[in-house]
C-alpha cells in the first residue's frame, strides 16, 4: 500500500511538474530571445542620431564601440563603405537601402537587425547589428536547470509525504490485522489502540467493542454450562439413593461405578466453567491461578495442560466406556504401546477425543457391535486408532464437516481433527479390517520425546471387555 501511494504521488506530481516545466521553459527561451533582439534594435536606433550628424568613419567606429563592445554593430555608408564585419546577406542589405525598410529577422548563425538612416542629399545609410545564437540563448540552460531542480524537489517531497502517510495507514492496518489473528487464536484479552485515519480508528474502536462483547458472551455461556451441570446433581443424588437400595444385588456395584464416574465428569465440567475465562489450544477454559508447586513458581514447565500421556488417558477412558459396552454386549479390544506417548495436549483434550470417537461407535452402530482401540507409537507421532465392525462411514470427506452428514452433527470428528491439528498432526477416516469405520488420529510427539525412542513395536494388549467367551 505504501508503494502504491508513493507511486500515485510520483505520477501525479510528475505530470503536474511537466505541465508547468514545458511551457515555462519555452517562455524563458522566448523572453531571452526577445530581450536580446530588443537590445540590438535599441543599439542600432541609438547610433542613428550620430550618423545624421557625421559620416566620419573614426567617429562612427568610436560611437559603435561605445554602444556595442562585442563589435557586432556595423555601419554601411552610402558610398558602399562598410565600417566593421558585416553578417547581413546582400539581398537584405539592398532591400533596406532601397526600400528604406527596417528589417529584423533570423539568419544563419543568429539574428540580424537592419536600421536605414536617411542622410542629407537623400542618401541612405544602414546600421547593422548582429546577435549570435549564443546571445539569443544566454542564461536559458541555467534557468532550465533551476526549474528542473525545483520540480525534482517538489516531486521528491510529495512522494516522501505520501510514503509517510501510507506508512501510518499501513501500520494501523497491520496492527488491526495482527490483533484479529491473535483474537482468532484464542487470546481474548487482545485489544488495539485506535490510530491512523478516521476510518481505521473507527475500525479499531469497533474491534475492541467486538472483542469485549465476545468475552462477555463466552463468560455468560460458561456460566450457563456450569448452572446446567450443577442442576444435574439432583438426579445424580436420586441415582445414588437408588443404588444404595440395590445394595447386595449383582447390578449395584456396576450402577454405583457408573454414577460415580458421571458425577466426576460433572464436577470437572463445573470446575472448568467456573475458572477465569481463557482459551487453550482446543478452546477449553484454562485456569490462570497462582502456581501451585515450587517448581512452577520457579518457572519450570508444568506438566498439567502442557504434556500428557495418550496411553494413560486412553486406558482410563476405555475402562469408563467398557461398563456401557458390557451392558450392550459389545466386545472391546484395547491395545496400547509400552513406549512413551507424550503429546502437547492436556488430559482433558485427549479424553475429549477418546470420548468423541468411542461415543460415535455407540451412537452409530447397533448394540453387540464389536470395536477396538489402539495406541501406536511411531518415530514422530502417536496414533490413536478406533475401529469397529459396524456399517462404516459412507462419505469420509463430508464426515469432518459439522452438520453435513445425515443423522450426525459432526462435532465428535471435528473435535478429534482439531486436537490433532493443534499438535501438528492429522486425521484419517477409512474402512478397517473389521469391515466398519477405521479412524486414525495422529498426534505429533512432544518435543522432548523427539530425541530418542524406546524399543520399536513394543505393544501390550490389556484385554477385552467383556471377556470373550471360550
Amino acid at each position: 500500500m505504501r508503494r502504491s501511494l508513493a507511486g500515485v504521488a510520483l505520477a501525479v506530481t510528475s505530470m503536474v511538474a511537466l505541465s508547468f516545466l514545458i511551457p515555462l521553459g519555452a517562455l524563458v527561451m522566448s523572453l531571452v530571445k526577445e530581450q536580446s533582439v530588443t537590445a540590438a534594435e535599441q543599439r542600432a536606433a541609438a547610433l542613428a542620431p550620430v550618423l545624421t550628424l557625421t559620416t566620419d568613419p573614426s567617429a562612427l567606429r568610436e560611437s559603435a564601440a561605445g554602444l556595442d563592445a562585442s563589435e557586432h554593430l556595423v555601419v554601411h555608408l552610402p558610398d558602399a563603405q562598410t565600417l566593421g564585419d558585416t553578417q547581413a546577406p546582400a539581398k537584405l542589405l539592398e532591400r533596406a537601402q532601397q526600400g528604406r525598410e527596417s528589417i529584423s529577422q533570423k539568419t544563419p548563425g543568429g539574428w540580424i537587425c537592419l536600421q536605414p538612416v536617411v542622410l542629407p542629399g537623400d542618401r541612405v545609410a544602414v546600421i547593422e547589428n548582429f546577435v549570435p545564437d549564443e546571445e539569443l540563448t544566454r542564461g536559458v540552460r541555467a534557468s532550465w536547470a533551476v526549474m528542473l531542480l525545483l520540480a525534482v524537489g517538489l516531486v521528491g517531497g510529495s512522494v516522501l509525504v505520501a510514503d509517510r502517510l501510507g506508512a501510518k495507514v499501513v501500520r494501523s492496518s497491520k496492527k488491526l490485522a495482527q490483533a484479529s489473528h491473535t483474537l482468532g487464536q484464542g487470546n481474548l484479552d487482545t485489544r488495539v489502540e485506535p490510530m491512523g485515519p478516521k476510518e481505521l480508528r473507527d475500525a479499531g474502536v469497533a474491534f475492541n467493542a467486538m472483542a469485549h462483547r465476545m468475552t462477555e458472551l463466552l463468560a455468560i455461556e460458561r456460566e450457563l454450562v456450569a448452572d446446567l451441570s450443577h442442576r444435574l446433581r439432583t438426579p445424580l443424588t436420586a441415582l445414588h439413593l437408588a443404588s444404595e437400595r440395590m445394595a447386595g444385588t449383582p447390578e449395584s456395584a456396576r450402577v454405583e461405578a457408573a454414577v460415580h464416574a458421571l458425577e466426576t465428569e460433572l464436577q470437572a465440567i463445573i470446575a472448568a466453567a467456573r475458572t477465569p475465562l481463557a482459551v487453550g489450544p482446543m478452546g477449553h477454559g484454562l485456569r490462570s491461578a497462582e502456581p501451585s508447586t515450587p517448581q512452577q513458581a520457579a518457572g519450570a514447565e508444568p506438566s498439567a495442560g502442557c504434556r500428557s500421556e495418550v496411553a494413560d488417558v486412553v486406558r482410563r477412558r476405555t475402562a469408563f466406556w467398557a461398563v456401557l459396552a458390557e451392558q450392550q454386549d459389545r466386545s472391546c479390544a484395547l491395545e496400547i504401546t509400552q513406549e512413551p506417548t507424550g503429546v502437547s495436549l492436556s488430559d482433558d483434550d485427549i479424553a475429549a477425543v477418546v470420548d468423541a470417537l468411542i461415543g460415535n461407535v455407540f451412537s452409530h452402530t447397533p448394540p453387540g457391535t464389536a470395536f477396538g482401540v489402539r495406541v501406536v507409537r511411531t518415530a514422530q507421532a502417536v496414533e490413536l486408532i478406533v475401529e469397529d465392525s459396524g456399517p462404516g462411514i459412507p462419505e469420509p470427506d463430508r464426515a469432518l464437516s459439522r452438520g453435513s452428514s445425515t443423522g450426525s452433527s459432526g462435532l465428535g470428528l471435528d473435535i478429534a481433527r482439531r486436537a490433532a491439528a493443534v499438535t501438528g498432526g492429522s486425521m484419517r477416516i477409512g474402512h478397517g479390517p473389521r469391515g466398519g469405520a477405521h479412524i486414525t488420529v495422529v498426534f505429533a510427539l512432544a518435543p522432548s520425546l523427539l530425541t530418542g525412542r524406546g524399543p520399536r513395536g513394543s505393544r501390550r494388549r490389556t484385554g477385552w471387555w467383556p471377556p470373550r467367551k471360550r
